[in-house]
């Protein structure tokens, strides 16, 4: 067999030779085998290598394919990721109590045995309507000391103007004149501070005059409503002895209760930051009324801590025209920040969390959605606000995305 090669100088020798062919054919068959390897191993099929990356794991499970019917079944519901004013919120336990500023404890301001009781617990009362009779010597004995000064100071001022005449007519000397003076300044005296006693047991100025007038002694002490309001305490019955310090009634206007919550040290700045907005609306929802809420009006936060608790007060006012609302009815008090502009928020229901990742499924057809992993910022329990992963306007699935993961999970096993 002939064959050709090149020498030294690029000159082509014809050769003959009979051992060589066989070496070449040998030769040109395994280059051949290797080369049909190599395009086996390289694709022979003609696929290229990049689409072979496409199919790696996290690729082949980033779209989910879920037909119309089945959408239409489970009720997926798909709505655009929109940027919108964002706020949060915190919730705080309460308790209803009176208002204290419309409360009154009523007790006695002197020593007697009760005569008669006309309110109970529950009455609506008018303001100074009577709420008990009470009996005291002591008053009796009060007003007798009063009557008895006002006649000694009447004395004393008849005494002091015929000192006045005599001296004129040089009758008596100056001293006897200055004797009787200082007498009337003595009585006088007396009688103001027996007037001032009886004022402290709780004589008015109309009663003292009806007292100098009549010169009636009168011992029975009547117990009146200070305002109108509801009895919410009663602590005596008919013929018991009550002191001073004794609280017989406590009545309130409860047309107006206060909702008291304790906040938690961390929670401070959120409280404060919500107060200095300007802000002084919040929610207040009721434990015995839970499909109702309430709005209140933040009128005091605390400027000190509990030291016990280390919690700080907060109060707010609630209308109550119906006096549904009870104290020491348990609440909740809801207190939502300034609002945020442009923030991109997805409904709770919308986002899936699964080992440590949280993602939503957007839709790219009518029925193949993409898993979109996102980065979620503050949450106020109904949306969460968007930090990285979606833009406005993406179509995100908000309802039904819990199937869409089962559908997920099961193309991953």
């Amino acid at each position: 067999m002939s064959c050709f090669h090149l020498d030294q100088s690029g000159v082509l020798i014809r050769q003959v030779s009979a051992v060589k062919p066989a070496l070449a054919c040998v030769r040109g068959v395994a280059v051949s085998l290797f080369l049909g390897l190599t395009m086996m191993e390289s694709g022979c099929d003609g696929t290229p290598s990049d689409v072979v990356a496409s199919k790696s794991p996290a690729s082949a499970y980033g779209h989910v394919t879920l037909s119309a019917e089945e959408s239409s079944r489970v009720g997926l519901v798909v709505q655009p990721a929109t940027l919108s004013d964002f706020r949060t919120h915190r919730e705080f336990p309460g308790i209803i109590q009176p208002n204290q500023r419309n409360m009154a404890d009523i007790t006695t301001l002197v020593r007697g045995r009760v005569v008669e009781v006309y309110a109970d617990l529950g009455q609506e009362v008018k303001a100074n309507a009577p709420l008990a009779i009470l009996y005291s010597s002591e008053l009796g004995l009060a007003q007798s000391s009063y009557l008895k000064a006002r006649a000694k100071l009447h004395v004393a001022e008849q005494a002091y103007a015929r000192a006045k005449f005599l001296l004129q007519e040089k009758v008596i000397g100056e001293a006897e004149a200055q004797r009787r003076q200082a007498e009337l300044l003595s009585t006088e005296a007396d009688a103001n501070e027996a007037r001032d006693r009886l004022r402290l047991l709780g004589m008015n100025g109309d009663e003292l005059s009806r007292l100098e007038r009549s010169r009636e002694i009168r011992s029975v002490v009547p117990i009146v409503a200070p305002f109108a309001g509801r009895v919410i305490g009663r602590n005596l019955t008919r013929g018991e002895v009550v002191e001073t310090t004794e609280k017989l009634f406590v009545v309130a206007d409860l047309s107006e209760v206060w909702v008291r919550a304790n906040i938690p040290e961390k929670d401070i700045p959120f409280v404060h930051s919500v107060h200095a907005s300007g802000d002084r609306q919040a929610e207040v929802r009721i434990n015995a009324y839970p499909k109702e809420t309430f709005k209140g009006t933040i009128t005091y936060v605390g400027d000190v801590l509990d030291p016990v608790t280390r919690t700080m007060q907060l109060r707010l006012e609630l209308p109550n025209p119906e006096g549904r609302l009870k104290p020491e009815m348990f609440a909740t008090i809801r207190l939502f920040s300034e609002a945020q502009p442009d923030r991109l928020a997805v409904p709770e229901s919308a986002l899936q969390r699964d080992q440590g990742r949280i993602y939503v499924f957007v839709q790219r057809s009518a029925n193949e959605y993409e898993v979109r992993e996102v980065q979620i910022g503050e949450s106020n329990g109904t949306y969460s606000a968007i930090l990285v992963g979606l833009s406005e306007g993406d179509p995100v699935v908000t309802h039904g995305a819990f199937v869409l993961k089962s559908e997920l999970i099961k193309k991953q096993t």
